[in-house]
């Protein structure tokens, strides 16, 4: 009955593991700083010619660094599918939702996901982006310890109508705000399962014929991978726009370094910068795992 209720986990990650910052190669710094301070309400933390750091309540999110002619993404390529902005509660959702409306900033979708409400939209780079708020768990199901997700239409006007003075001016992102997963493009979903399941020891939470997502410590997914438009891709070319890296925080370095052996034993070559242990996936996919 467990495993009807529950998604089955290793315990071979944390289950205080969560997603970090992550790094996107922008064409126009300016241009990008616009859009992600006063379209979606991040605030800047640093900034200088070339380079940003952006977040919520003084926590980085999003490290932003420029390249001037950077073409854009090749659509058949490896890299990243979206990156999920997840707000704390329903009302921070509509507050953003609002501010999209207020300044006719296109969308691309909505989504229920069952465990999750979100909106899909690009950054001015043509970047996938989502921001969503989770359900409580005691919300989310489960069958064969797999985590039931779907694609339905969103209640657009309940998520307004949380709002509570919605003529009030926009204050961007609150604290608490985080990046809740990664959404990547994949060459093929055996090796991602064999590099971020058997190597890396996230849980299988639901499969898709040509998707795969991951977590740890139960949660719906904090990586996807799909192979929808990418399957036999190769990794988009240095002078495009695009995901660069992005961060796996584990509660410290002891867990950091139990995966650092995992990686030495399946003969996957790693770096360190600082306290960071950098590994590339097999789809040119940077990751930065940091101790917290």
């Amino acid at each position: 009955m467990l495993k009807d209720q529950t998604i089955q986990q290793s315990g071979i990650l944390p289950a205080e593991t969560r997603m970090g910052a992550a790094t996107l190669q922008v064409a126009d710094l300016a241009r990008s700083v616009d859009f992600y301070t006063r379209i979606l309400g991040l605030a800047v933390i640093e900034q200088g010619a070339e380079a940003a750091t952006l977040g919520a309540g003084g926590v980085p999110l999003l490290r932003l660094t420029a390249r001037a002619g950077a073409k854009a993404q090749p659509e058949f390529s490896t890299g990243l599918y979206h990156l999920a902005i997840r707000l704390p509660s329903r009302p921070d959702l509509g507050r953003v939702l609002l501010n999209l409306a207020r300044t006719q900033y296109p969308l691309s979708g909505f989504g229920d996901h069952l465990v999750s409400e979100a909106i899909y939209l690009n950054d001015p780079d043509g970047n996938g982006l989502e921001l969503y708020r989770d359900r409580p768990r005691a919300e989310w199901r489960y069958k064969d310890g797999q985590v039931q997700m779907a694609s339905d239409p969103v209640d657009v006007d309940g998520i307004m109508a949380e709002v509570p003075d919605p003529e009030a001016p926009f204050a961007g992102m609150p604290a608490g705000t985080d990046i809740g997963h990664v959404h990547l493009r994949a060459g093929d979903i055996p090796q991602a399962e064999k590099f971020y399941h058997d190597v890396l020891g996230f849980d299988i939470v639901a499969r898709l014929p040509r998707a795969l997502f991951v977590s740890a410590g139960g949660y719906h997914h904090h990586l996807g991978l799909n192979t929808w438009h990418s399957r036999g891709a190769p990794r988009p070319p240095e002078d495009s726009v695009g995901l660069r890296d992005y961060s796996i925080l584990v509660p410290g370095a002891e867990a950091r370094d139990r995966i650092a052996a995992r990686l030495a034993a399946a003969q996957i070559g790693t770096e360190r910068e600082g306290e960071a242990l950098v590994v590339d996936d097999p789809f040119g996919n940077r990751i930065r795992i940091e101790p917290e």
